[in-house]
């Protein structure tokens, strides 16, 4: 190969071709501490490595079975571009990867996410994952890892995608569902806005409506734009307290295809649910996209939350205990129906 060269006047850097190396180290030296104060018993190793560690036996497993995650958050994402608001988008891509961990029964352990962009901006990139570290914190997994990758040409200016991996465990025998039988009772978990799911039809209401992200909220207080950015709500603890106390037979996370696809994905052949409509009241949210937008009532419940962010199926006995549990965890419980013979949803009352 010859003698290294110093390169010509006319040559070309990594960084004149769009890529900063120095950037990212940058980037990586910022999100450590907030990495850092994730840490849980199972942690081996900081960022910064070709690979991340953990120490199933440390967390305090003896026969584990290990639960993977990959989600992102949708077209949310484009909300929180052109608004400015990158705080809590990382929020909501912990949460659709914890929260589907935990409806199997796992533990959320570990997380890593990938943040793609064509320029690096540490700074937005550092209140993204510093994002994600809090939702990480809340859910009490690590973020031990992740990849900032810069590709010029990619995307446009000002633009990223964001992805994350989350890992679980479970000890052996404590996957859910398991057990579910007719009669059983569905605790819905109040949600905390639209969450991750729906936005393009989110979006293109606020169209149909000529309003702009920064235009007074018509549901609420504060900016359109900020209403919409509410995070998912995380279940993780409150959850797995409930699967600990006992009688949690399955859980359904709400997220793309609401109650009428979730719901269904947890019971067995021959049965399906009935859910009382009447049980809760529509948030404001929900009432004004419905409106504005004129979508109907099926609609609404196969693309959104409507509410209910998470449904718990437990055994009859076992449902005002768990729901006290539960509502002493924070959380806001509406038992919204039951399993019965059949197949899907069948819905009582109105929205």
């Amino acid at each position: 190969m010859g003698e290294p060269s110093d390169g010509t006047d006319d040559g070309i850097s990594y960084a004149e071709a769009g890529v900063d190396i120095d950037a990212g180290n940058a980037l990586v030296e910022r999100i450590k501490p907030a990495a850092a104060r994730t840490a849980r018993p199972g942690t081996m190793a900081g960022l910064g490595g070709f690979g991340a560690l953990f120490d199933l036996k440390a967390a305090g497993f003896a026969d584990p079975v290990l639960v993977a995650a990959t989600d992102g958050v949708g077209t949310k994402l484009r909300i929180a571009i052109d608004t400015g608001h990158l705080d809590t988008i990382g929020v909501d891509l912990v949460a659709m990867c914890a929260n589907d961990l935990v409806c199997q029964g796992a533990e959320p352990l570990f997380f890593l996410d990938y943040f793609a962009t064509g320029k690096l901006s540490v700074e937005a990139a550092a209140r993204v994952i510093e994002g994600i570290a809090a939702g990480c914190a809340e859910a009490g997994c690590a973020l031990i890892g992740g990849e900032t990758a810069e590709m010029p040409g990619m995307y446009a200016a000002g633009d990223f995608d964001l992805a994350g991996f989350a890992v679980g465990a479970m000890e052996r025998g404590g996957e859910l569902p398991r057990g579910v039988a007719e009669g059983d009772v569905l605790l819905g978990l109040a949600s905390n806005g639209v969450h991750s799911n729906g936005y393009s039809l989110v979006r293109a209401v606020v169209g149909r409506a000529a309003l702009d992200w920064d235009d007074p909220c018509p549901f609420g207080d504060g900016t359109l734009g900020a209403a919409l950015l509410a995070p998912t709500r995380l279940y993780v603890k409150p959850a797995l307290a409930a699967i600990g106390a006992g009688g949690v037979r399955g859980l359904a996370h709400v997220t793309g295809g609401g109650l009428t696809e979730n719901v269904p994905r947890i019971l067995p052949a021959g049965l399906g649910a009935v859910i009382d409509l009447d049980a809760w009241a529509l948030p404001p949210v929900f009432a004004w996209l419905r409106a504005a937008g004129g979508i109907a009532d099926a609609e609404m419940l196969k693309t959104f939350n409507c509410g209910i962010g998470m449904v718990l199926v437990v055994a009859p006995e076992r449902a005002g205990a768990l729901a006290a549990l539960l509502r002493a965890a924070g959380e806001t419980v509406v038992e919204i129906g039951r399993v019965e013979t059949g197949a899907g949803v069948r819905y009582t009352g109105g929205l």
